[in-house]
């Protein structure tokens, strides 16, 4: 029985999709998720999980080289646009972009994971990174 890293297996499977360079999104309660996008929906009620406890999952188990964050986050949600923006760690670069765009962009997702998150644009896409386990023999 798994008993250590993340027990949810659905999240589990959505990141062992993952490769270097693909995206990854989460997303507050209200996202509209395009059709035929892999959902992982953790959502249980208002405010359970937040998007910050799942991205904080996340930073135990996964490498982001980059996070893509709309303006209105930023506007609308400053406090959550700069807890978000240091999830990974100082030094990930965010990217803003208009909330229409991280709607376009969703549609290349590989997974989606859905809190129940009700702060207003509480969503980030994330690049998969190569991790600090990664090495070159010969550098140059």
């Amino acid at each position: 029985m798994k008993e250590v890293g993340v027990l949810n297996r659905a999240v589990a499977n959505a990141l062992t999709k993952q490769g270097h360079g693909d995206l990854l999104m989460v997303t507050d309660a209200g996202f509209a998720i395009p059709r035929g996008v892999e959902v992982v929906d953790l959502s249980l009620e208002e405010n359970k999980p937040m998007v910050l406890e799942v991205l904080a999952m996340l930073r135990k188990n996964f490498s982001v080289e980059k996070m893509f964050m709309a303006n209105q986050t930023k506007l609308v949600s400053p406090t959550l646009f700069s807890k978000i923006s240091n999830a990974f760690g100082e030094g990930i670069p965010v990217e803003t972009v208009d909330h229409s765009a991280m709607k376009e962009m969703s549609k290349a997702v590989k997974t989606v994971i859905r809190s129940g998150d009700f702060t207003a644009y509480g969503n980030v896409i994330l690049v998969s990174g190569a991790g600090s386990r990664w090495f070159c023999e010969n550098e140059g």
